[in-house]
């Protein structure tokens, strides 16, 4: 797995990773971006030949898979089931229950050093744009994300957030691939948007990220309202039981 051409997925996000990972990550988004279409059989052995590789790293990556339903395991070989909408929508309502119910708890803690490390990925976020790096904005914008995820420290929101994010952070780098290639322009908006984001978590300002995520999520689905509300009655209903 040395020859970067070949690859769609940066070899230097995963880079100290197995070579399993590494295969799935690489045969993950090739599926997501319609390159390995649906219904389409992988075969170990031919895989093994591609990737110039064992067969026990392609196990492991089509086991990684097969529990993403990204494809499905069988006799003849690895069917490729691939992601439709409602994947992919059903996907965004994870993100959305998460970033509702984390930005619920970061009302309560210090937010300061926080604040500061949003700060300073949205600043390395800038400089990929000016570099027209999209695979750098991409890390950023998925680090930015889980940073804030990862502030309030909550085993079983990271875990969930851990099992979703390969497909996420896929989706994120096809799609602001395309957008560096066609609509260059909506990098400011995104940029504007992590700057709401930030707002709202100095100033603990629930309106401003209703606003944020808004933005951030419309294009996928306008559910945001509904699970806002639904997250602050989790909220208050915890607050009553303690």
């Amino acid at each position: 797995m040395e020859k970067r051409e070949e690859f769609l997925f940066p070899l230097k996000w995963i880079g100290n990773a197995s070579t399993g990972v590494r295969l799935a990550s690489e045969l993950r988004i090739r599926i997501i971006s319609g390159m390995i279409p649906a219904g389409t059989v992988l075969s170990e052995n031919k895989l093994a030949q591609e990737f110039e590789v064992s067969r026990s790293p392609i196990r492991e990556a089509l086991k990684t898979l097969a529990s993403e339903n990204m494809i499905r395991l069988e006799r003849m070989g690895a069917v490729v089931i691939g992601l439709n909408e409602q994947d992919i929508k059903e996907l965004y309502d994870v993100r959305l229950l998460i970033e509702t119910f984390v930005y619920e708890r970061i009302l309560k803690i210090d937010t300061t050093e926080l604040v500061q490390e949003l700060s300073k990925i949205r600043e390395m976020m800038e400089v990929a744009i000016k570099y027209k790096d999209a695979d750098e904005f991409s890390y950023q914008d998925v680090l930015f994300h889980e940073t804030v995820i990862r502030s309030i420290n909550h085993t079983y929101i990271y875990l969930i957030w851990n099992n979703a994010k390969p497909v996420m952070e896929s989706l994120i780098l096809l799609s602001m691939r395309m957008r560096l290639e066609e609509k260059i322009e909506d990098f400011s908006r995104i940029l504007k948007n992590h700057d709401l984001y930030i707002e709202a978590i100095q100033k603990k300002d629930r309106d401003i990220m209703i606003q944020a995520m808004h933005q951030n999520f419309d294009d996928v689905q306008g559910t945001v309202d509904d699970l806002w509300m639904s997250q602050q009655m989790l909220t208050t209903k915890g607050e009553q039981n303690q």
